[in-house]
């Protein structure tokens, strides 16, 4: 009875693993979805706004959802409460923070930082072009994302089971 319990733990913890292995792939995804999202907001409020980068940046994070926002979010705040930061400073710390708590990879984090350069500190139409190119650039890794996903997102949930099948096998 011992045996059996415990070889379904064994069992239950590889599936979980597996679980949460295949769902990292689903979340990268939709999290880049949602940066792109974030930056078409931003491209309007720039372009078209007369908000503050902070009070843009502040509702940019009550629109957007999960990551996203929280990225938005804490560049907003570091605006407001960082007087001697450039945007680009506050971006860049922004983006560091947030980012391991995220699905997303090195690339996107890259984009995310090279747009920061920019921000705030050229013409509007200059900083279009840059978020232009962020979000071109974003479309490409949320396009790798998703073949990625396609391809490893079932093998992953299923190693994870056949793994626990395995260890059970070896230790009984």
């Amino acid at each position: 009875m011992l045996k059996l319990l415990g070889a379904s733990l064994i069992i239950l913890a590889g599936t979980l693993c597996g679980m949460q292995l295949g769902g990292y792939l689903a979340h990268r995804p939709l999290q880049i979805r949602q940066l792109r999202t974030g930056l078409t907001l931003l491209e309007t409020e720039i372009v078209y706004g007369s908000r503050s980068l902070s009070e843009a940046l502040a509702s940019i994070s009550r629109r957007v959802g999960g990551e996203a926002a929280r990225l938005f979010s804490q560049a907003a705040e570091l605006l407001a409460t960082e007087q001697e930061w450039s945007a680009s400073e506050c971006w860049h710390c922004a983006v560091h923070r947030i980012w391991p708590g995220t699905a997303l990879k090195e690339p996107e984090k890259d984009v995310m930082l090279q747009l920061g350069f920019i921000l705030g500190q050229s013409d509007r139409e200059d900083q279009q072009k840059h978020i232009r190119l962020a979000l071109a650039n974003l479309e490409h890794e949320e396009a790798c994302a998703r073949d990625s996903q396609q391809r490893y997102e079932k093998m992953c949930r299923s190693l994870g089971v056949l793994s626990g099948v395995l260890l059970v096998i070896l230790l009984y």
